[in-house]
Parts: C-alpha cells; structure tokens; sequence
C-alpha cells in the first residue's frame, strides 16, 4: 500500500495499529524524493540517513509502548530554521557553509513529538521573494505545472507537501510566506496568531539563535488537511523556554462554533488596490456558496472592517522598515533622492515602500501606534463575525520570473499587469494585525492550476479558523494529488 498521500492523522493511526512501521514509511517517503525531486527540488537539503535512524528508533520506542503525538511520522523542515549539523544559509551564498551547533526550538518540538525529519525544503534568497529560488539551491517548481513557482518564501515545503513527500513541514510566514505557497500548490497551511509560536532559531545565519520576539513574523504548520494543521499547531503554540515560557502556559480558546451553520462569515473579493482575478474570486465564491447552502451568515459588506487601503499601507511601513534594518541597503544617498523627487500626493504601494525605505524610528512608532488602531478596529468586527474568508493573492501561480529587480517584475491579473509587490496585501490584512489566517483549497482555476483562500481569525483564537477550515473540507474538496 502506498501512504505517501496520507494524511498525518491516518499515519499516526496506522503506526498505532501496526498496519505500517515508520521505517517503512520513511523508506516510501525517500524512495519518491528520489524518484520525483530532480523536477521539483522541493527538498535542498536531504537528511536520509539520519532520518531512517530516527525511523529505526521511533519503531523500537513504540515496540516498548511509548506514544508521542508524531511518532514515527515523516516530516520537512523550512531551510530556514536552524538544525544541528545541517546548513542553514537562506539561500544566500555567503553563507552556504553555516552549519549551527543547535536546533531551532520549533525543530526540537518536531523531535520531542516523535516526528523523522526527512530534511530541509528550499527558500528563496533571504527568504524575499514569492517564489522560491536561490544561486545555492536552484529553483522549485510548482507540481501542477513546472513552468510556474510554488511561491515562496516557503515555496518548498508547499511543493514537497503536493509531492507527497513527508505529510508534515514546518514554515514561516512574514509576507504570506505560509499561505501563498499553500494556494499555489493545492495544500494547507495556518498563519498563528502573532508571538503564538516561538521562533528562536529560525533566523537568518548572519544573527544569532535569540530568544527575540519577531514583529509581523511567525512560525507555523503546513500540511495535507485542515485536522494536520491542528495537530502540529498544537506542538508548535507555546512561548520560548528561555523567555516567556518560564510563566506563560498556552491555553487556546476553543472554536467558537462546531457546526458550519453557526459560523458567522464577513466574505471578501474585492480590494482598492488591486483587482481580484476570476480565478481566486471563483474560489471565493465557491467558499462562500458551501457556507451559505450549511446556514452559515454570509455577509458581503461590514463598516467595522477597517480601511483596507491604510492597511495595506500599514502593512507595508512596517514590512519594509523592518526588511532594511536586517538586511541595509548599499546605495542610500540614491535612495534619498528618490524618494525627495516623489509627489507629495504620490500614495501608490511603490512610493509607500520608497519612503518606508527611510523610516525613522518615530515614523516606525507612528506607524505601529495606527496598528494598534487597527487591531481595535478587528475586535469590534469580531465581535459580530467569527471569520473573514478573502484571497491569499489576486491570482493562480504565476510563471517562473527572476528577473533582477523584482521592483520592475509585473504580475498578470486577468491580462493586466500590475506591480509585483503588490499582490501582497491579500496576505498583509491578517499579518499587520497580527491575526491567525488558515489556507484552504477551493478548487482550481480553468487551467486546472489550484486555488486558495484564506480563513482569518480573531487573534489568539486560531481554533475557530482552523475549525472551520475542517468543517469546509469536505465541502470544497480539500488536497487532491497534482495530476
């Protein structure tokens, strides 16, 4: 029997019923790497050998009766995060030999939980971009169609997941870097709620391994069905030993409703900033018709939504500021003079990332005082809806472009071109905020590429669009392997 396609749930159940030893599913799982990643090249970084011990072990650890949530479970881990005796270089060349001495603590989790980490899925170059390929690793492909990305920047454990290689991968999200790879490659995957997860060693190889607590960034699960994604939040969720962890325990609220008709649904597919392409809007529509046929409340239009437009903008102050003073740029005098020959009244996306270029920390505070503004303005809304169901970004995967300057790549929506960058404001309404966004497939697009939407939810209660993602599964149709 092949169980590459399984779901984690259905491996845990087999593993515990002796249908299946881990050793065995590893073996299948590499043998299909093998087999099928020289087109993908989802996994850059294999670690065959020491996860077929790890299988070794998992089987004779559940021959003495012990069970752990992931027991024996095959899984991926971004190549971002940190894992001892492994290199963690962000794709950029610099640092291709940075080996760290120690696992990220979510790398640690995966482990403590029983899980065989099969090895490290491709990024791309310092994990800016939305798709992912770097001068290390090469490019990964999207499984449908090999012409197009899997996005990015977590663009590998999505494309590994539609391969069926490993039922599980670990991710980050900053930019939609969880949920765009999972709506361009047919998978799932949940953005938690801001400081939900810990994220020491999961940083780039020129910073040390801190128990800092990211702004806009988190760490979260990826996998094949709604109830995997609860599985490995579950084991993800919990603040830093080293920090928070010495007081705080986790102690999610459960999913306001368990029954799709009670869910109210506030439904999105249109933004200021950018149009949205048939393809995602049917998907939006398609999610929004399974609601409403259960009895779900499915509203169009709320006044407490807060302006998308200065979200967007928000959204990216924050992003951009944050980006420079990790990564600085070369030519700042040349910048300045750019951004002094902008109109006064210039309020595009792309003068919004010039001027961010320059933030000041007062500007920052400026910026990060309208969030809080914000985040009020989402609880209010959430106090009459339990979820926002809106697109991940305007359209299907795009094809392959790496050209130079992404500032001057484009992207085709419905045969218009539009700036590359700003496809990100879909992902940026759950982010700037620091909402939980649940990625769901909802179908495919005429081309038979597939289709996502996200679910986002009140902060810190991730189990309500989790809930519901579970619930729509069935409805829409949930993974199906690329054809």
């Amino acid at each position: 029997m092949e169980w590459s396609w399984r779901t984690a749930e259905e491996l845990i159940a087999a593993l515990r019923a002796g249908a299946v030893t881990s050793v065995e599913l590893t073996d299948e799982a590499i043998a299909r790497i093998e087999r099928d990643d020289e087109v993908i090249n989802a996994i850059c970084v294999p670690d065959f050998d020491r996860a077929r011990a790890a299988a070794h072990r998992a089987d004779q650890a559940r021959a003495r009766g012990e069970d752990r949530p992931l027991l024996g479970v095959p899984v991926t881990v971004k190549e971002s995060y940190d894992m001892a005796g492994l290199p963690t270089t962000w794709g950029m060349p610099p640092h291709r030999d940075h080996v760290p001495a120690e696992d990220a603590v979510q790398v640690s989790r995966l482990k403590a939980a029983g899980a065989v980490v099969l090895g490290k899925t491709n990024v791309p170059l310092g994990l800016q971009d939305i798709q992912s390929f770097n001068d290390i690793y090469g490019t990964t492909t999207n499984p449908w169609d090999r012409a197009r990305t899997s996005g990015g920047s977590s663009g590998g454990s999505a494309a590994a997941l539609a391969s069926g290689f490993g039922a599980l991968s670990i991710a980050s999200d900053i930019a939609g870097s969880l949920r765009t790879p999972a709506h361009f490659c047919g998978v799932y995957a949940h953005k938690p709620t801001l400081g939900l997860a810990a994220t020491r060693g999961m940083v780039a190889p020129s910073e040390p391994a801190l128990p800092t607590e990211l702004d806009l960034a988190v760490v979260g699960p990826m996998a094949r069905s709604a109830r995997d994604l609860t599985l490995l939040l579950d084991i993800m969720a919990g603040p830093d030993p080293l920090t928070l962890g010495v007081a705080h325990r986790v102690a999610l609220p459960p999913a306001r409703h368990e029954r799709l008709g009670d869910f109210r649904v506030l439904v999105l597919d249109e933004h200021p900033l950018i149009p949205t392409g048939s393809a995602v809007r049917a998907g939006v529509n398609r999610v929004a018709a399974a609601l409403a046929d259960d009895g779900a409340r499915v509203e169009r239009h709320s006044p407490l939504l807060p302006d998308l437009t200065e979200a967007a903008t928000l959204y990216l102050q924050l992003l951009v500021s944050g980006s420079v003073a990790r990564f600085p740029i070369d030519s700042l005098e040349q910048l300045r003079i750019r951004v002094a020959g902008l109109s006064a009244d210039d309020s595009s996306l792309d003068a919004v990332r010039l001027r961010a270029l320059l933030f000041s920390h007062r500007d920052w505070m400026a910026a990060n005082n309208c969030r809080e503004l914000h985040r009020h303005g989402w609880r209010r809304l959430f106090v009459e809806f339990d979820a926002v169901v809106c697109p991940i970004t305007p359209t299907p995967a795009f094809p392959h472009d790496h050209s130079p300057n992404p500032m001057e790549r484009r992207i085709d929506i419905d045969g218009v071109e539009h700036p590359y960058f700003d496809q990100l404001v879909w992902a940026g309404l759950a982010t700037m905020p620091g909402l939980p966004a649940t990625a769901v497939p909802a179908g495919r697009s005429p081309e038979g590429l597939p289709v996502g939407v996200q679910l986002i939810g009140p902060m810190f209660e991730d189990r309500t669009p989790l809930r519901l993602a579970e619930l729509l599964e069935p409805k829409i149709g949930g993974f199906q392997p690329p054809a």
